[in-house]
């Protein structure tokens, strides 16, 4: 996260005693990437954050796949994955590779008898039907249809649920997200042709500050494992913090599209990146305005990259008989592009209202048996006339 953000009370120098106002010291921890080198925040908290009173029980939550070396095109009918109470239960791996875990999940209730961390990986939630709150140690984020939730790895959080409809698209990431380098200057500001700012961030607020001792349990994700944890403490404790490595919202709404005279290629989409995939927004835009123009998308090659594109609204003008909720997979080493009449209709037209996230991950994505679950079986063939 490039913007230096900080809540509540700390000292004015780093690595000093913080007192107490009734007496004792408040604890620091140092909330890091990559070692020392990334990015990190400091936090001030009313109890050590170490104080593990049990381990109780470790089970596996490593996705099992259906098709390792995949060639085939796929549609999977997300709004088919069933609702589940718990959120954890309800988080289904679609796609994964040994870099990220493409996922959905509808959750109907809050996280509320428990706090959850990814010790494995960054998460991006896309939030397509709920509202609600993200609550985390550093603050929490107000989120609503259409929002990107950034949790960088290691981030204790719960999540509250306003609505009991809720359908997320998720990414788990082994390396973290990051703006992309060229949207930005050498000292990380967003340049003018950005199609984003700074501005556009959702950041913590209202941090939580809780002095209770007890029996507080965590999940913990870590390797594949999650470990049910009891902590002496509540985890939100932290009285203050200041840094660059924090939770965020970002609204697909607020991604403002480049548009030019022909068609312009996926890379103009694009809203994040990692050291191996990136994620790009499609948006309500105005079509290319050379007078021959074709707006739909030329056939491409996936040589380097598998290519997935969640639906979230609209109607896709590329693809024939999409609905909300649909994943495509067009994996690398065939070509596709615009379904059989998609490119005569598409041309003269002026505008689309398509609304859909893209993931193209440069290593190939294993297909997952709860994937197999929601294929509609038939979507590699959709091309032949």
């Amino acid at each position: 996260m490039p913007i230096y953000h900080k809540l509540g009370s700390f000292p004015q120098k780093r690595h000093t005693i913080f007192e107490k106002p009734k007496g004792g010291y408040y604890y620091e921890q140092l909330f890091g990437t990559e070692g020392f080198n990334g990015h990190s925040s400091l936090l001030y908290q009313v109890h050590r954050p170490t104080q593990v009173k049990e381990i109780i029980t470790s089970y596996s939550a490593a996705p099992k796949i259906a098709i390792d070396k995949n060639i085939k095109s796929l549609l999977l009918k997300g709004f088919q994955v069933k609702p589940a109470d718990d959120f954890l239960d309800s988080r289904k791996s679609m796609l994964v590779n040994s870099d990220c875990i493409i996922g959905l999940a509808a959750p109907r209730h809050s996280v509320k008898n428990y706090f959850y961390k990814n010790a494995d990986a960054d998460e991006m939630i896309f939030i397509h039907k709920g509202k609600g709150t993200l609550r985390t140690f550093m603050g929490n984020i107000p989120f609503e249809y259409g929002d990107y939730l950034i949790i960088p790895r290691g981030m204790i959080y719960q999540i509250e649920f306003d609505t009991t409809e809720n359908r997320l698209f998720y990414v788990e990431s082994y390396s973290p997200f990051y703006t992309p380098k060229r949207y930005k200057s050498s000292s990380g500001q967003l340049l003018e042709h950005s199609p984003f700012c700074e501005r556009d961030y959702k950041l913590p607020q209202d941090l939580e500050t809780h002095d209770e001792k007890g029996d507080f349990l965590i999940k913990i994700k870590k390797e594949g494992m999650i470990h049910e944890i009891v902590y002496a403490t509540h985890p939100f404790d932290v009285v203050g913090w200041d840094g660059y490595n924090f939770p965020y919202g970002f609204s697909i709404h607020n991604f403002e599209p480049i548009t030019g005279r022909v068609h312009q290629p996926p890379p103009v989409h694009q809203t994040f990146e990692t050291a191996a995939f990136v994620v790009c927004s499609f948006v309500p835009r105005l079509f290319d305005y050379h007078p021959k123009a074709i707006p739909a998308p030329y056939n491409h090659s996936n040589i380097d990259s598998d290519e997935v594109l969640y639906y979230v609204d609209g109607d896709f003008m590329s693809r024939n008989n999409i609905e909300q909720g649909h994943i495509t997979l067009h994996p690398k080493g065939i070509p596709h592009g615009p379904a059989p009449g998609a490119m005569e209709r598409s041309i003269g037209q002026k505008e689309t209202q398509e609304l859909a996230v893209m993931v193209d991950t440069f290593r190939p994505l294993m297909v997952t048996e709860d994937a197999m679950v929601v294929d509609d079986g038939k979507y590699y063939k959709s091309w032949v006339e």
